[in-house]
C-alpha cells in the first residue's frame, strides 16, 4: 500500500519535485550539523528525511525512464542483463 508522502508526490511537478529535493537535502544537512553539535530531541528524524530524499529520487528516476524513448529503454534493459550476469 502505497504512503500518502508517495502519492501526493506523483501530483507535484518536474520542477516541484527538484525543489522539494533541494530542500529536503539542505534540511537533512542543518539537522545532521545539529545533531553532530548539541543532539536532536528525536533522532529518528534524520531517518525519516532520508526516507524522504530516497522517495524524492525513486519519483523523479521513475519519471526519467517513463519519459525515455524505445531506443533508450532497451539500452537500459541491456545494462541490466550484463548486470544480472555478474
Amino acid at each position: 500500500m502505497p504512503t500518502k508522502k508517495y502519492i501526493e508526490l506523483q501530483d507535484y511537478t518536474e520542477e516541484q519535485l527538484q525543489s522539494e529535493l533541494v530542500q529536503t537535502q539542505s534540511q537533512y544537512q542543518k539537522l545532521r550539523f545539529d545533531h553532530t553539535l548539541k543532539g536532536l530531541e528525536n533522532p529518528l528524524v534524520l531517518r525519516e528525511v532520508r526516507k524522504d530524499i530516497a522517495r524524492l529520487n525513486s519519483e523523479i528516476r521513475r519519471r526519467k525512464i517513463a519519459n525515455m524513448s524505445p531506443e533508450e529503454l532497451l539500452g537500459r534493459s541491456k545494462i541490466k542483463a550484463r548486470r544480472r550476469k555478474k
